[in-house]
């Protein structure tokens, strides 16, 4: 587990696919950046409290967006301590009104908790995290109410889920609306205007070459609105590794009537592959199992990928 000092007193904690990173201000009032995903959250809890913060003193979590990998805590920290809940005014509206389809809980069979948000955050305003300014910069396309954080002072980016460094987030058109990988596109070319010597991903290790980072994403997203085949067989591979993670394990026979179950699996396949879901299905874990990302023990199948 990765744990960096980003700004004094501000620590970044690097976890995995299925938890995003998040970050701690230790002070007498913690704020906290992202809170994992709800099943982990005994882990979440031990990272938190080995840095001196008790939860019941956190007095603010600042949530990039809705899904479920970044406000997993948010409701149990909140019952601890009273905390305020700060969000883009479009997660807020989400939560508000619990919409758990616009969040993603629901539409990919994701456990989370609704909270009460407090505090509403705008495009472009500042954001104070003890003594550290951030501005609030407002990047849809991933998530309708995502958010990234710079600091120019010291030309640091939280950039959640808008830029990793290696890959992109998953990109749900049948949530997010058939323009989302257009406002992804204008969310990425943002960033080209800011002044940036280290990048906090939402996941996956810091990295300071944001050039580089920019143009795999806007390559990547060129591809997508070209080809349909190919965003459609990301989608899958992607939550169906994020479904082995959230399910630890679970029985080989088990796992393709439980995604004939939820709504992602069959929507996806019917829209991008012609309704042929179990040749996609044994298409895709054929690749995985050839790969090593998905593995067999005792009837039982797991990913290998760091949750």
């Amino acid at each position: 587990m990765v744990k960096n000092e980003i700004l004094k007193d501000l620590f970044f904690i690097e976890r995995g696919y299925l938890n995003a990173n998040h970050f701690v201000y230790r002070s007498k009032s913690p704020i906290l950046i992202d809170t994992g995903y709800i099943a982990d959250f005994s882990e979440t809890e031990k990272l938190i409290t080995n840095l001196g913060v008790n939860l019941p003193d956190v007095s603010l979590i600042i949530s990039t967006h809705t899904h479920c990998d970044h406000i997993g805590g948010n409701h149990i920290i909140q019952q601890k301590s009273g905390c305020e809940i700060a969000l883009h005014e479009v997660g807020r509206h989400f939560i508000d009104t619990q919409d758990d389809w616009s969040t993603w809980w629901r539409y990919y069979n994701q456990e989370a908790d609704f909270f009460t948000v407090t505090q509403t955050l705008q495009d472009g305003q500042m954001i104070a995290i003890g003594p550290h300014e951030f501005q609030v910069i407002y990047t849809p396309g991933h998530a309708s109410d995502g958010i990234i954080l710079y600091n120019s002072r010291e030309k640091i980016l939280i950039s959640s889920d808008t830029l990793w460094e290696n890959d992109s987030a998953v990109m749900t058109l049948r949530v997010e609306g058939s323009r989302a990988l257009f406002n992804m596109r204008e969310s990425i070319e943002r960033l080209e205007s800011l002044d940036v010597k280290r990048i906090y991903p939402g996941h996956g290790r810091p990295f300071s070459d944001m050039k580089s980072a920019i143009a795999k994403s806007k390559e990547k997203l060129e591809r997508y609105i070209r080809d349909r085949d190919f965003i459609g067989n990301d989608l899958v591979k992607k939550i169906l590794v994020y479904t082995l993670l959230m399910k630890k394990a679970i029985k080989e026979n088990d796992l393709f009537p439980y995604l004939m179950d939820t709504y992602w699996f069959k929507e996806t396949v019917d829209f991008y592959f012609n309704g042929e879901y179990e040749m996609k299905y044994d298409e895709i874990m054929n690749t995985f199992f050839e790969r090593g990302v998905v593995q067999r023990k005792s009837g039982s199948l797991f990913t290998t990928v760091k949750p």
